[in-house]
């Protein structure tokens, strides 16, 4: 089976997502394997940096995993950026959110099972 080994997120700015990013997930940024075109965040399983792009392009669509959707919409707005109403399925509880520089992704909690 083929996995996901690494990804990067494309951001118009870096240090700005720096921020909202270390803020909202408490992640660090490896500073010795990251430039000024990217920032590689320390110890991700699968490893995943940001990328920064002249212009915002949203094909894929990331989810991130957490504990608790509806605590983290709300820090998404604190933070700056935008939230949908969460929704639940099967699989969990999900909601698309937006970065402080519009970029998209998701967060969800999984049911049970998942």
């Amino acid at each position: 089976m083929v996995q996901l080994g690494y990804f990067t997120v494309d951001t118009l700015d870096i240090g700005k997502a720096k921020v909202f990013y270390g803020a909202l997930f408490g992640w660090r940024f490896d500073e010795a394997a990251s430039g000024p075109t990217y920032a590689h965040v320390a110890d991700s399983d699968p490893a995943f940096g940001f990328t920064k792009v002249e212009r915002a392009k949203d094909f894929s669509h990331l989810y991130f995993r957490v504990e608790d959707v509806d605590a983290l919409c709300a820090r998404v707005v604190e933070l700056g950026g935008k939230a949908a109403i969460p929704s639940d399925s099967p699989s969990g509880r999900s909601v698309v959110v937006c970065d402080d520089q519009g970029i998209s992704f998701s967060l969800w909690s999984p049911a049970a099972g998942y």
